[in-house]
């Protein structure tokens, strides 16, 4: 307790002197430091803030040539684009001209089936391997081959079509990042330090196994560039190859259709000739059966006509071979009347002679023209069907079907 009450020790005035000088010596050091650190930190400050604006400069200008980049490679996709949409949709009017150009040769071919089948129902001798039936088999056989061309080519235009869709889904894809990244690198362009919405994002500067490098970036749109460009390539080559067959096939159906026609034209006109000259015959064998049934009616009418004569010669002859004694004279009545029985009977004799097993030649002859004039009746129907398939169902048909251009 009397420690509490003691006063506290005094100090020298050289203590005092020497306490105030040390205090002032280390706020001088303090303050030295002090101001060393602040120039030192300003100096980083402002060492920083260049190196951090030159750094954003330079980003900012590797954004702008990126964006460059982009914007050439975008604009080469949208060539390729452009082209093989082209490409796609011409493609696409030579599958309907093909499919079209089909369907024509497929008709045409039916027709043409349906003649031979149709000319099957001629009859007799009309049932002929004629003109007509080689042309129809030989266009049978081109329009079969202008089928499997056209399906061919049809087939190789649908392929073309899906392999060019596919190429330009790549490039729909590609150009759609490049869009993306474009609009990416515009807003990183124009983002500044006054931005409200800036906050930090963890985890940035990662680079992941997603990244690719710059080369495998530019390989990738010249690989779908490249892709597109053979597409194309093959779109054009097959443009031409489908030109050439529709061409083709146009000009042979078209060749052999008018070969058909024209045989069939041919083949009418020679069947109309022979039913002509069928007709006149009827007409002369019909006139001769008039003819001959005339002449078969004077026969038995001359025939008939000699019976009384030769009944009263006969009759005469009877009589007078009954004269008695010399009376039985062979005088020139005998004479007259014997010759005039034989005269008759050498008359009849002769128109016997057209009689033969009991039957008279001529009424033969009659018999053998009625069968002619039967048989040139029915060869003229068999004319008359030939002439109704080949001109009215053949020929009409024909006509309704054309060989068009497509």
């Amino acid at each position: 307790m009397a420690r509490l009450l003691q006063a506290p020790p005094k100090f020298l005035p050289s203590e005092w002197d020497i306490a105030n000088k040390l205090q002032r010596a280390c706020a001088e050091v303090q303050k030295s430091r002090s101001e060393r650190l602040t120039a030192e930190s300003q100096r980083l400050l402002d060492e920083i803030e260049k190196t951090t604006q030159k750094t954003q400069s330079e980003v900012k200008k590797r954004i702008e040539q990126r964006q460059e980049e982009i914007s050439f490679w975008k604009q080469e996709l949208d060539i390729k684009l452009d082209q093989i949409v082209h490409e796609t949709e011409v493609l696409l009017t030579f599958k309907t001209r093909l499919e079209k150009s089909l369907e024509s040769c497929k008709e045409l071919l039916a027709i043409a089936q349906k003649c031979l089948l149709i000319r099957q129902r001629r009859t007799g001798i009309d049932l002929v391997h004629d003109e007509v039936e080689r042309e129809l088999l030989k266009e049978v056989e081109v329009l079969q081959e202008a089928i499997a061309l056209l399906e061919r080519t049809l087939e190789q235009t649908n392929e073309q079509i899906r392999l060019n869709r596919s190429a330009k889904y790549n490039l729909e894809l590609d150009l759609k990042d490049k869009f993306t990244a474009l609009m990416i690198d515009d807003y990183c362009a124009n983002v500044t330090r006054n931005n409200p919405d800036m906050r930090y994002a963890d985890n940035t500067v990662k680079i992941e196994g997603s990244f690719v490098s710059p080369q495998e970036w530019v390989d990738f749109s010249k690989i779908n560039i490249g892709k597109a460009d053979k597409q194309r390539n093959n779109s054009l080559e097959l443009q031409v190859l489908a030109e050439n067959a529709l061409s083709q096939t146009v000009n042979d159906m078209r060749k052999q259709h008018e070969m058909v026609d024209v045989a069939f034209r041919n083949r009418v006109k020679e069947v109309k000739d022979a039913k002509d000259n069928l007709e006149t015959l009827l007409a002369m064998v019909m006139d001769e059966t008039v003819s001959q049934e005339k002449n078969i009616a004077a026969l038995k009418k001359a025939i008939a006509d000699k019976e009384l004569p030769a009944k009263v010669a006969q009759n005469l002859l009877e009589a007078r071979n009954h004269r008695p004694n010399v009376e039985l004279c062979y005088d020139k009545v005998q004479c007259g009347l014997i010759n005039e029985v034989q005269e008759i009977r050498a008359n009849v004799q002769r128109q016997v002679e057209m009689m033969k097993d009991g039957k008279i030649w001529a009424e033969s002859e009659l018999k053998g023209l009625g069968r002619r004039q039967l048989s040139l009746e029915e060869e003229i129907q068999v004319k008359e069907n030939t002439l109704y398939i080949d001109e009215v169902l053949c020929m009409r048909m024909r006509e309704s079907a054309h060989v068009n251009n497509f």
